[in-house]
């Protein structure tokens, strides 16, 4: 059974920071590309972060560069987004999504974690 199942999203104060986890099962997680995305109330969904296979970062939203950190862990099936300095606006829903097989067109999305940024 795949699964991929996000973890860290909690109510946090400006200037915070948090840590996501998205961990996988039921596929070979470790050759997939992986993205962050997020999605607030009434916006659409935006990609944040993504890394590839082998741990190379391919992309950071421009709004999260230099305060967002993705990195991941094949041992574990495990990616990670590290952010610091947390604003309200980077208040989402926070999605783990892979990218891979044979054609590099199988899409795996998570259920999503809730990061709510606010004093």
């Amino acid at each position: 059974q795949v699964q991929l199942v996000e973890s860290g999203g909690e109510l946090v104060q400006p200037g915070g920071s948090l840590r996501l986890s998205c961990t996988a099962s039921g596929f070979a997680f470790s050759t997939y590309t992986v993205n962050w995305h997020r999605q607030a109330p009434g916006k659409e969904r935006e990609l944040v972060a993504a890394i590839t296979s082998i741990g190379v970062t391919i992309n950071y939203a421009d709004s999260v560069k230099g305060r967002f950190t993705i990195s991941r862990d094949n041992a574990k099936n495990t990616v990670y987004l590290q952010m610091n300095s947390l604003k309200p606006e980077d208040t989402a829903v926070y999605y783990c999504h892979a990218v891979g097989g044979r054609y590099g067109i199988t899409r795996y999305w998570g259920q999503g974690t809730q990061v709510t940024v606010s004093s």
